[in-house]
């Protein structure tokens, strides 16, 4: 899976594989986390999100654990 880097505070890249709904984010601490059965809206919505830290604490964290 590829990682972008996205212009973020508190994330420094986001992969993503729509085949299996996977999703990796490193964090700026360093730390790469993986999120199961993420659709694929919520990835588009977190790679436009003005503000990617908000977006995944309203939307993805304590959600889409493997």
């Amino acid at each position: 899976m590829d990682m972008v880097r996205v212009n973020s505070t508190a994330i420094t890249a986001v992969g993503y594989d729509p085949a299996t709904g996977r999703m990796k984010i490193t964090f700026k601490q360093g730390r790469t986390y993986d999120y199961c059965r993420v659709p694929p809206n919520i990835h588009q919505g977190l790679m436009g999100a003005g503000s990617k830290g908000t977006y995944f604490d309203r939307m993805i964290k304590d959600r889409y654990q493997c």
